[in-house]
C-alpha cells in the first residue's frame, strides 16, 4: 500500500476511535491532503473540511490570519501556520486542524527559505498548537508529496501522543 494512503487510513481509524473530525488549511499542498483523506471509503465520518489558501489574501479572508503576520513573517512561516491552523478550527467542526504553508519550487526561494522549505501547524480546538519547518530535497512534487506525508504523520503523533 502506498505511504500516503497508509498514513490517511491509519489517521481516520485514529480519529474514528476518538470521535473526531479533521480540518486542513493547506497552502503549497494545494488539497493533496484533502485528496488523501477523502480517497478513504467513510472519510466524512472524521473529516470535516479543507481550504486551499494559496494566496495570501485567501489566507486572510478564509482564515483569518492577519494582514501584519503575514507582511513582517511571511506566508512561509510558524506565526502564518499556527494563524492558520487557528482559522480553520474557528471556521469548522474539526477539534484537530494542519496547516501547511511553503515553497515547493522551482521558483519562489527567498533569503533564508530556500526552496523546499515547508512549515506546519497542528492544533487541537482550545488546547495544543505546535508548529515545525522543515527543509525537503527534491523537485516540486517530492517537496510536496514529502510535505503531505509529514503532516499526516504529524495529525497522526498529536491524536496518540498529544
Amino acid at each position: 500500500m502506498p505511504e500516503l494512503q497508509q498514513l490517511a487510513e491509519q489517521l481516520g481509524a485514529v480519529l474514528l476511535r476518538r470521535g473526531w473530525k479533521v480540518v486542513l488549511a493547506e497552502s503549497c499542498t494545494g488539497g493533496w491532503v484533502a485528496k488523501c483523506l477523502t480517497d478513504i471509503a467513510g472519510s466524512s465520518a472524521w473529516f470535516d473540511r479543507g481550504f486551499v489558501t494559496y494566496s495570501n489574501a485567501a489566507k486572510r479572508d478564509m482564515l483569518g490570519v492577519d494582514g501584519e503576520t503575514l507582511e513582517t513573517a511571511g506566508a512561509v512561516s510558524e506565526p502564518t501556520v499556527l494563524a492558520m491552523a487557528a482559522g480553520a478550527l474557528a471556521h469548522s467542526e474539526a477539534g484537530l486542524a494542519l496547516a501547511i504553508s511553503g515553497i515547493a519550487g522551482p521558483g519562489g526561494a527567498v533569503p533564508g527559505k530556500p526552496v523546499g522549505t515547508v512549515c506546519f501547524a497542528w492544533a487541537v480546538k482550545d488546547g495544543l498548537q505546535q508548529a515545525d519547518t522543515q527543509h525537503f530535497p527534491g523537485d516540486r512534487e517530492a517537496v510536496r508529496r514529502q510535505s503531505v506525508a509529514h503532516g499526516l504523520r504529524g495529525l497522526i503523533d498529536v491524536l496518540e501522543h498529544g
